[in-house]
């Protein structure tokens, strides 16, 4: 098709006709599992052609006729080619278009509706399992798997959405129903398939149409529509900006409405904020959400109809599980922040998408939950949510950008990562951080303003903040987005002061001078304790190699005030240790999020090789006294990351469990295993963490606890025993330490959970088994009979335990060319490679990795395979390069 190719990169389509406006038609029939549709898409003729591209995928066409409103003449194509690759059709007319002119063209179009969460497709709920509804997801390239478009989030325009439907289901759309009423074959073009449709009836009173208001001009990839019997939990709010009341609903399954109330209330709470925040009215008339339960992503940000998972958006309001809750907060805050940035305002291309998703998850994890929920220390939340994960995966060799090249819609779905996400958010924490929220939100706004609908890139964003901040956003801004990785800042303890070198940070070890060109521009905040104990932050701007920074060394100083820039900081020893009894001292000039950064950080630069694990090790020692939970979920997490990594080492994890227990039962012994409603959240979340760690390492007591309280529900079928922020850890144990009757029981839940999180909670604990028939009966659950959308939550748990990680990488292996085909132009192939390999130790392990995807074509999931590859790598060097060291400091430790 090179006759086709526009002059700019072949990836994009031609711009030489654009649509305005589509008129879209779809007949849903849940009982034939099929879908008709027709469109008319007014088109704008910017330069003269006989071609007509755009996309289209999977779909039937027919019927196809343009008009040309200057020729005043209908015709219809003289050929009709299809690329499947770029997923193309190329129409050719005999008569051209003229320049300047408008036309309309028509197509009739039907496909099946697929289980495969892509397009329009089938999920099945309720309360037995089979009622069948239908949606759509179309971000990022699938609206051309539902009707025939131009699908590529520049090319806006207004939709107007007519369904048909049978009687006795509810439709839903972007926009409310403007009318609703008994099918007339009068609405829709005779010719078409579903005027076909409709003569073949023998009962057309069944059918009703649904005509949706017209919307704003948008992207098509947050079109949205949805088919079923569907029912609703109805709130609003008023908008602070103009009085109106806006109405709210949420839409479920008659079995979830119990639990549809947490996330409505939500999204009454954050609308008006999220209003104020940004002096921008939501400019829809109503939003919705709907949950469902076959879903490929967490949630999807259609305009004015949200989608998410059942597991993500409902919440049991008789359960004390803070963790489901604030997960729940999190994704409507998350979801409902892009009906700003994503909606109103949109990334011209997807090489732009942290516009979108890295200020979503700013705003969602961070910012509203701070305005609404400060008890919940989300700033704090967000370092071991976002923060530590951005930089994990942004120390790899085999990173990107954030800003980064997408020419094919394989590439497209890979960037859906933790750097479009979370370091994104990231590093626009560390700019707000810099120039102040106050201004950067008043940026925020100013950006938001300027270009409603329409489509934007960074320079965009950096001219918004620029405007109300006064500062050169560009100059400090530019290398985080357009270049991968991050530095390491040595600091380096002189007379009268401080001297700090940048270099980049490898989780694989000092970079060399090929790999240490960027020259990051970065804010170092230097946080000090003053005469009154009050802590002063010092703001500087690092811009060359290495500074010297005069400071009195002699008052507790750190870099990176409240963990606030992107960057690892690593002292000497000696400091290390002055700045762990500093933090947990009574007077500390440190925040919580200081106090977390100082552990990742320690354990980070030792994981790299850039200091001795030994010193790390010793840092955590000195928090035995701390209090608040996500310092120690950090210092959790890091030594199960150890923990992890030597798991084919027994002498290791030997040495390693006496003091994992000798941190966590303590807190188990003071915290006990019951939560209160009146537990302040930092109580109930730390007595979770602490029966986790407890149970990991191996304590009796409290594996005897777990064991006893799930053989009471095995036993009598009541589980009130069983605390629902208890239950992950609970049932994992039992399935660890059971034998098949356990397994069976917990499948059980897998399959029919009371409440979406107990389904999840039992799904992680399925791979828990020691016994590797169990491990094959697991993973044919996940191929078979687990929703598709759940495999990765079995997938981890067989990932997560040390039994039955090289037993899911080699069935992984085994069935590729199954789940290759099964999970392709999905989310989930990327997190099946991330699932089945990254967690592996050793140079063996590597090799054979390697060696398996040599003669693969692995374009739809490369980054994902190169990043497993170098956590491979990365945690063989770790073990060959710390084990001796790691023996001896733990045989030591009961000394000291």
């Amino acid at each position: 098709m090179s006759e086709t190719t526009p002059p700019r990169q072949d990836y994009r389509l031609p711009t030489d006709v654009t649509p305005t406006h589509y008129d879209l038609k779809i007949w849903t029939d849940l009982e034939s599992l099929k879908f008709d549709g027709s469109v008319e898409i007014h088109l704008k003729v910017n330069k003269e052609t006989s071609k007509v591209v755009l996309n289209s995928l999977f779909l039937d066409l027919d019927q196809v006729s343009l008009h040309s409103d200057a020729l005043n003449a209908q015709q219809e194509p003289s050929s009709k080619e299809f690329d499947s690759v770029q997923q193309r059709v190329v129409f050719t007319f005999a008569y051209a278009l003229p320049a300047d002119s408008t036309a309309r063209l028509t197509i009739s179009f039907k496909a099946a509706i697929t289980g495969h969460m892509m397009g329009y497709y089938k999920s099945t709920g309720g309360a037995d399992g089979k009622t069948i509804y239908a949606l759509t997801q179309f971000q990022p390239t699938a609206a051309r798997r539902a009707f025939p478009c131009w699908d590529e989030p520049a090319v806006k325009a207004t939709f107007a959405i007519t369904m048909v439907s049978r009687k006795k289901t509810v439709n839903l759309s972007n926009m409310p129903a403007d009318t609703e009423g008994p099918y007339k074959p009068a609405l829709v073009d005779q010719g078409s398939w579903i005027g076909q449709k409709f003569a073949s009836l023998s009962d057309a009173s069944e059918w009703k149409t649904t005509r949706f208001q017209t919307t704003p001009p948008m992207s098509t990839y947050i079109v949205a529509y949805a088919n079923g019997p569907f029912e609703f939990v109805e709130g609003s709010y008023t908008s602070p900006l103009s009085g109106k009341v806006r109405p709210l609903r949420f839409y479920v399954t008659a079995d979830c409405i119990p639990h549809a109330q947490f996330a409505l209330s939500t999204m009454e709470k954050v609308m008006p904020v999220y209003e104020r925040m940004f002096d921008l009215e939501y400019p829809l008339p109503k939003l919705d959400l709907l949950a469902a339960s076959d879903f490929d992503l967490g949630g999807m940000e259609n305009w004015g109809l949200i989608v998410g998972r059942t597991q993500y958006l409902l919440h049991d309001p008789e359960s004390n599980d803070i963790q489901n809750e604030q997960s729940v907060a999190s994704m409507v805050g998350h979801e409902v922040a892009h009906m700003w940035f994503g909606d109103i305002t949109t990334m011209d291309w997807w090489d732009n998408l942290y516009l979108n998703e890295g200020f979503a998850t700013l705003m969602g994890d961070k910012v509203i939950l701070e305005k609404i929920w400060p008890e919940w220390k989300p700033d704090s939340e967000f370092l071991v949510t976002s923060y530590f994960s951005a930089r994990s995966l942004d120390a790899k060799l085999s990173s990107h950008p954030i800003e980064v090249e997408c020419p094919d819609p394989g590439k497209i779905l890979q960037i859906f990562d933790a750097l479009s996400y979370a370091k994104a958010g990231s590093v626009l924490r560390m700019l707000s951080s810099y120039v102040g929220e106050e201004r950067f939100l008043k940026g925020v706004s100013l950006y938001l303003k300027k270009h409603q609908y329409k489509n934007t890139v960074t320079k965009d964003l950096w001219e918004g903040i620029q405007s109300a901040t006064g500062f050169d956003i560009p100059k400090v801004m530019d290398t985080w987005v357009k270049k991968m990785g991050y530095p390491v800042i040595t600091v380096t303890e002189e007379d009268g002061g401080i001297h700090v070198r940048q270099d980049r940070f490898l989780e694989s070890g000092p970079a060399g001078p090929e790999d240490n060109e960027t020259l990051w521009t970065v804010p170092l905040d230097i946080v000090t304790g003053a005469a009154d104990d009050k802590p002063i932050i010092n703001k500087i701007l690092l811009e060359e190699r290495e500074k010297f920074i005069p400071l009195d060394t002699s008052k507790p100083f750190k870099v990176n005030a409240d963990t606030t820039g992107f960057y690892v900081v690593k002292y000497g020893a000696e400091r290390l240790a002055t700045l762990g009894q500093q933090a947990t001292s009574p007077a500390s000039p440190f925040s919580l999020s200081d106090r977390i950064g100082l552990v990742w950080d320690a354990f980070a630069l030792a994981k790299a090789g850039y200091t001795p694990l030994s010193s790390a090790l010793a840092l955590v020692s000195s928090f035995n006294n701390e209090s608040e939970y996500f310092v120690w979920d950090t210092i959790a997490t890091n030594l199960s990351t150890i923990a992890s990594t030597w798991y084919e080492h027994p002498r290791v994890l030997d040495l390693l469990n006496p003091f994992r227990m000798d941190l966590f039962v303590p807190l188990v012994k003071r915290l006990g295993y019951e939560s209160s409603p009146t537990d302040p959240p930092n109580d109930k979340q730390l007595r979770t963490k602490a029966v986790e760690q407890a149970a990991d390492a191996g304590d009796t007591v409290v594996l005897n606890e777990l064991k006893s309280r799930f053989a009471h529900f095995l036993e009598t079928g009541d589980d009130s025993r069983i605390p629902t922020d208890l239950a992950r850890i609970t049932y994992r144990i039992a399935v660890q330490e059971g034998a098949k009757r356990e397994w069976e029981r917990v499948k059980e839940l897998a399959v029919q959970p009371k409440t979406p999180a107990q389904g999840m909670a039992a799904m992680l604990a399925l791979g828990a088994t020691q016994d590797l028939t169990l491990a094959e009966a697991t993973f044919q659950f996940m191929l078979g009979e687990a929703r598709d959308q759940d495999a990765m939550f079995v997938a981890r748990g067989l990932q997560n335990n040390p039994k039955t990680r090289k037993f899911l990488a080699r069935r992984t292996k085994e069935e590729f060319d199954r789940l290759e085909q099964k999970y392709s132009g999905t989310f989930t192939l990327s997190r099946w490679i991330e699932r089945s390999f990254q967690l592996l130790a050793s140079e063996e392990d590597y090799e054979e990795t390697a060696a398996f995807f040599k003669d693969r074509d692995t374009s739809q999931y490369d980054l994902a395979f190169k990043q497993s590859l170098d956590n491979i790598r990365a945690r063989a060097a770790w073990i060959k390069r710390s084990t001796d060291e790691l023996v001896q400091w733990l045989e030591q430790w009961p000394k000291n």
